[in-house]
């Protein structure tokens, strides 16, 4: 059954580098887009089912990835959902932030395709196959 992923990229190279990776993970799944936090969290407001995972980038136009998720946690619908940093930064602050403010995990994007597609494999392996939704969460399974 195929599952559906949020990603939020602004950056349209890793976009495609990220889409084409997934292509290619073996796992069904529909991929919906958002090129900025502000537009990502008004898709999420109006969908009736939530993505089974967020994958979201910190660095992001009109708000940004940490804010996104503050946000998230903060709304009672959203507040358990999935949500997998997916950006370039290494800085300790924002793993450190990240991590604070509620996210499931935090991937580095790899400069290396096969590194990243190997990455997009146990990503998707564990939240889109292994991973059991909480009861409450609207996601389509």
């Amino acid at each position: 059954m195929k599952r559906l992923i949020l990603l939020v990229e602004d950056n349209e190279s890793d976009e495609k580098l990220t889409l084409l990776a997934f292509k290619n993970c073996g796992v069904p799944h529909d991929i919906v887009v958002q090129r900025d936090g502000a537009a990502a969290l008004e898709w999420l407001a109006q969908v009736a089912a939530l993505p089974a995972v967020v994958l979201l980038d910190l660095k992001l136009p009109l708000v940004d990835g940490l804010e996104v998720l503050k946000r998230l946690r903060a709304d009672e619908r959203t507040k358990v959902l999935p949500v997998v940093i997916l950006t370039s930064s290494i800085q300790e602050e924002d793993i450190a932030a990240s991590y604070a403010l509620g996210a499931n995990a935090y991937m580095r994007k790899p400069v290396d395709f096969v590194e990243f597609s190997d990455g997009v494999k146990a990503v998707s392996k564990f939240w889109l196959v292994l991973n059991e939704v909480p009861p409450n969460l609207t996601a389509t399974r």
